[in-house]
């Protein structure tokens, strides 16, 4: 198995061609590096030395958080105290779909609307977006598959989502499947088997 700094490598070389190998695909440039949930620290770091790299080649990397729009999501609309009142009186999983709800319903904060909004104006020639702190979507608050899905068509940018999960299959050879944290019961519901490329 490839070490995280090989695949970061890997992943460098194809955002600095012209153009980007992240996809097969040019209306699809998204791309996944996925990482083991006990690397988060040592894949941030990684993560921002690429950036860094990137920038001095010319390219402009800007990160957005999905956990800060999480949390933004439930700040602005019910409120943390509500959601923590809603999971003491109904549960876990009751609150969880409540904040899925903040996440996807077109009267609170659409994830994919806003990622597009926090792109607009990116030149997909010069700039590229790194989805980072997918965790926070954990254990099943929004789908990285779903998000991807339905980012196709609405941006050219290139998008690397700096996904914590793991896999079945070495880097390199495959790998379409991926269990989200690792987690066990996630296996098939976030699978990726279409035209996205995993590092």
């Amino acid at each position: 198995m490839s070490s995280l700094r090989e695949r970061i490598e890997r992943l460098e070389r194809d955002l600095l061609a012209d153009p980007p190998r992240i996809s097969a695909y040019h209306d699809l440039p998204f791309t996944i590096f996925r990482y083991d949930p006990s690397d988060e620290f040592p894949a941030r770091k990684e993560c921002l030395r690429l950036a860094t790299r990137l920038q001095n080649a010319r390219r402009r990397v800007h990160f957005i958080s999905l956990g800060e729009i999480l949390w933004k999501a439930i700040r602005e609309t019910e409120g943390i105290a509500a959601i923590a009142k809603e999971e003491r009186k109904l549960g876990f999983d009751r609150a969880q779909r409540t904040v899925s709800t903040l996440l996807s319903d077109k009267d609170f904060t659409e994830l994919p609307v806003e990622l597009v909004k926090r792109m607009e104006g990116f030149d997909p020639a010069v700039d590229c977006a790194f989805l980072v702190r997918a965790g926070a979507l954990a254990p099943a608050i929004y789908r990285c598959a779903k998000l991807l899905d339905e980012l196709h068509g609405r941006t050219m940018v290139p998008v690397v989502l700096f996904y914590p999960g793991t896999t079945d299959a070495p880097e390199g050879e495959g790998a379409t499947s991926l269990r989200f944290m690792g987690m066990e019961e996630r296996q098939g519901a976030g699978t990726y088997n279409y035209r996205v490329k995993i590092y």
